[in-house]
């Protein structure tokens, strides 16, 4: 294919992909559900799951194969400024300071999944290798699995607060806290499972991993100095300060990736060492900015993720154990943070909130999965599995908020639903 050919075939395709992301999205919104979840199912439907039952011509014309490279670098740019405004919201905060409950719930909501996903992998082994994982399973795979399971996705939790009137109450700003919490540990531990996999870069771990000490050590100390001054300079534009720091991310997120780490690493560090506004607000121009261009190419993650999904492909024993992931992975949430919330004193229907709010997965767990099945921890029909399950749980989450709504609080209990509490309070007792 000529290289003519080659951009007029991604030009087509880019227009597809945008169209069809932003109506799945816009039809979501109107079924009560979040965009993401529309963007998704798009992106899904655009790989083999759906092109693979229609004429091969069909898929060969709207995504051939010379423009696969194409669309990959557009989705890992899309992961890139995503993730960064991720890092740039990312309250390190709540690392202290917080209140008993929200340690509490982001302990039990975290670690609880953790040891059922690991226990599960380790137990359920023999209809794993049915699925393409190998008999002698590593330790990173298992850990990888079970941090699969304790991941929650703070961008769409946000927005599930908001769009459910949660936003200041008590549930809604305990769920963001310990959510922010949960990403903090979980991406360390995201990190530490990939760096211990192994990559192509022919590096040894003890020097990868010295390589990224130093390499944080500069973008905590310097880097974020420079950045200081930059951002509080009055003699630099809005638009020049901008590419300075979508610059910026870039050159984290291409340091990380040469560690044979993923690119997400350093799209997150590079967010969370970039600078507040003086009183500690974000700066929301910024932010204003980054979400746009985010929003416009995240489709094309959401297509290339798609790609290696293949719901035609699953057999009976993979149907089984989607069904028993995502069983678990919605018990254990749910449960971990609605009896974490119970034992602070909090009643039925806000424990039950908080419990199903932490259960949202979306993004955040696409990300890592995507991750996971680059580095070799996920076999394609287990990353199906997963994929589908961070799906279903994302869809659950609405109709379980409505049946939370149903739960008459316990008479007496100190909290309710409905109780406003600012978000910049420690959060309760």
């Amino acid at each position: 294919m000529s290289p003519d050919a080659t951009v007029t075939h991604l030009v087509g395709a880019s227009a597809v992909i945008l169209i069809a992301a932003n109506a799945g999205g816009w039809l979501s919104r109107k079924l009560g559900q979040p965009s993401i979840v529309g963007q998704l199912i798009a992106g899904i439907a655009l790989g083999p799951s759906l092109l693979s039952q229609l004429p091969s011509a069909v898929g060969d014309t709207l995504f051939p194969q010379a423009i696969a490279p194409m669309l990959t670098a557009l989705s890992q740019v899309s992961l890139v400024l995503f993730l960064y405004v991720v890092g740039y919201e990312l309250d390190l905060n709540l690392l202290r300071g917080r209140s008993r409950a929200t340690l509490t719930i982001a302990t039990a909501a975290f670690a609880v999944p953790m040891l059922v996903g690991a226990g599960a992998a380790l137990l359920f082994h023999g209809p794993l290798e049915h699925l393409g994982v190998p008999r002698d399973m590593s330790a990173s795979s298992v850990l990888f699995l079970a941090v699969a399971l304790s991941i929650t996705a703070v961008p769409v939790l946000i927005v599930v607060v908001r769009e459910n009137g949660l936003a200041g109450t008590v549930p809604g700003v305990l769920a963001v806290s310990a959510a922010g919490l949960i990403d903090v540990v979980g991406w360390a531990v995201l990190l530490g499972t990939i760096m211990e996999s192994g990559d192509g870069s022919g590096m040894s771990l003890p020097l990868r991993l010295f390589l990224l000490l130093v390499f944080v050590a500069v973008m905590v100390g310097p880097a974020r100095l420079v950045l200081r001054r930059l951002m509080r300079s009055p003699g630099v534009a809005a638009q020049p300060r901008l590419a300075v720091l979508i610059g910026f991310a870039f050159a984290a997120a291409w340091a990380t990736s040469a560690l044979g780490l993923h690119v997400i690493f350093g799209a997150l560090l590079a967010g969370v060492v970039t600078p507040r506004e003086p009183d500690g607000t974000l700066d929301p121009e910024l932010v204003r900015s980054l979400d746009g261009i985010g929003s416009l190419l995240l489709p094309f993650f959401f297509v290339v993720s798609g790609r290696s999904v293949s719901v035609g492909a699953l057999g009976g024993t993979a149907v089984a154990v989607l069904g028993g992931v995502t069983v678990l992975a919605v018990v254990a949430k749910v449960g971990s943070g609605a009896l974490a919330a119970r034992a602070c004193r909090l009643d039925r229907r806000t424990s039950l909130t908080i419990g199903v709010l932490l259960s949202t997965r979306g993004l955040t767990e696409l990300i890592a999965l995507n991750a996971g099945l680059q580095a070799g921890l996920l076999s394609g029909p287990l990353y199906t599995v997963f994929v589908l399950m961070a799906l279903a749980t994302t869809l659950l989450t609405q109709p379980l908020l409505v049946l939370c709504r149903r739960v008459r609080a316990a008479d007496g209990d100190p909290r309710s639903s409905a109780d406003p509490v600012s978000v910049a309070a420690p959060g309760g007792h």
